[in-house]
């Protein structure tokens, strides 16, 4: 299991999907800008392992973020009617995110004037989002999560001229878990001959997988005051395998005849894309003391169609009764998402005030992936901003140096209007509906420590 301390990141704080953006206190403090062409310190094996080759000896940097979030459905705008057309009767959900730590360390290491290797351990993705149980939308959702943790060896050539050339490996595990309650008014009205009363049911479903993902990273000095670098990473497909565990399932005996409502498992998995990326930065020196930072991130997140709970046991004992309605025999649940490709745009500033001492600041604007036309109550998410100040102090005689920083994430309310769809993106029959907007506020801080041996 993962670490204890690696807790998911609230849903709506996400770098766009279920990407982390706190991965460096450092980089925090200038919201991320031109950190492809800014190898401060060791946290550059994340950010652009090109960037190993501009640190001298061996550096290591460890840390850890907080992030704090306060989203819940604003009262009063929303509701949710049953499959056969009642209302759902409930509370607006409470507010669903947690308090989330996030812990890295890295590690770099110049073997010689070429050379140079590192590592990193880090939580690249993260998602949480847990309703109260008598939440009016817990037909659609109550909990989402999702915890991931990476290793990242890395290692960087250079030309000894200005240009550095980086790759690296993610190893990566992760977990994940899924719930939500059953509604099965629909059902009962199918089996009103048989005199079924059924209670509402509730789904849990759990996995975990180990996925490997690689990385690249270019830099280049193109004068003594300007650098450009270029990273990027491949995508992947996460398969959660794990179990499906189905509270009052209806089971029909047609010998009695009867209904009579039971657990019942299913071995599942549930495929998750991982995007592509690219990242290109820029890092300028006006002067002595004051360093411009500006850079950008594209992700391919239209990889991610549909959350689908995939039977491994198909034809399986949900699988079996509701997969054909779904548009596909081997499925146990069906989430249209039809995410979208994104942009990040970052822009960033140092100032150095003393040797001992620099000041930075940073804003970044942020797409999310989720289309708007299929926004669901696990990930309310929609654009942001990120506000951030960061400080640095460096120890002139212990070559230790303290980050520190801290942001705010700016939000539009979010609209959610939410219903059941099969693989063709087309409704399900039955009356289920979900609709509610969502108020986001948000902050994250961290703290790195870093030092040159």
């Amino acid at each position: 299991m993962i670490p204890a301390l690696i807790m998911a990141s609230p849903a709506a704080v996400q770098a766009g999907g279920f990407s982390l953006n706190e991965q460096s206190a450092s980089a925090m403090g200038v919201a991320n800008a031109g950190t492809a062409a800014n190898p401060e310190n060791a946290t550059t094996v994340f950010f652009n392992p090109a960037g190993m080759s501009q640190l001298k000896g061996t550096n290591l940097s460890f840390g850890a973020a907080a992030l704090s979030i306060d989203a819940a459905m604003k009262p009063g705008t929303g509701g949710a009617t049953r499959d056969n057309g009642q209302p759902v009767a409930g509370t607006h959900g409470g507010d669903i995110a947690d308090l989330a730590v996030l812990p890295n360390v890295y590690l770099t290491h110049e073997l010689n004037d070429w050379l140079d290797v590192g590592f990193g351990l880090h939580a690249p993705y993260g998602l949480a989002a847990d309703y109260d149980d008598r939440f009016v939308g817990r037909f659609f959702a109550d909990e989402t999560e999702l915890k991931a943790i990476a290793f990242s060896p890395s290692i960087a050539l250079n030309d000894g001229a200005g240009f550095s050339l980086g790759f690296g490996v993610n190893l990566m595990y992760a977990e994940g878990t899924l719930t939500k309650f059953q509604d099965y008014s629909a059902t009962e009205a199918k089996l009103a001959a048989l005199g079924a009363k059924l209670d509402d049911g509730y789904a849990d479903i759990s996995g975990e997988d180990l996925a490997v993902t690689f990385s690249f990273g270019l830099l280049w000095a193109l004068n003594e005051r300007t650098q450009l670098g270029l990273s990027g990473q491949s995508g992947t497909e996460l398969k959660l395998k794990g179990d499906a565990r189905i509270h009052n399932f209806p089971v029909v005996d047609l010998s009695a005849p009867s209904v009579t409502q039971q657990l019942v498992t299913e071995r599942v998995e549930v495929p998750l894309q991982i995007p592509e990326s690219l990242t290109v930065g820029l890092r300028h020196r006006v002067s002595d003391r004051v360093t411009l930072l500006a850079g950008a991130t594209w992700s391919k997140w239209s990889r991610f169609e549909a959350l689908d709970i995939v039977s491994r046991e198909s034809p399986g004992p949900v699988s079996g009764n509701v997969g054909g309605g779904l548009g596909d025999p081997a499925l146990v649940a069906h989430i249209s998402e039809n995410w979208q490709d994104t942009w990040q745009v970052n822009l960033g500033g140092i100032w150095q005030a003393t040797p001992e001492w620099a000041f930075k600041a940073g804003y970044a604007y942020d797409q999310s992936p989720v289309n708007d036309n299929f926004r669901t109550a696990r990930i309310p998410s929609g654009d942001r901003e990120w506000l951030t100040l960061g400080a640095r102090y460096a120890h002139l005689q212990s070559g230790w140096t303290v980050d520190v920083a801290a942001g705010v994430l700016l939000f539009d309310d979010t609209r959610v209007d939410e219903r059941n769809y099969n693989v063709n993106n087309q409704p399900m029959p039955g009356a289920a509906r979900f609709s509610g907007t969502y108020e986001l506020d948000a902050w994250s801080a961290g703290v790195q420590f870093s030092k040159a041996f």
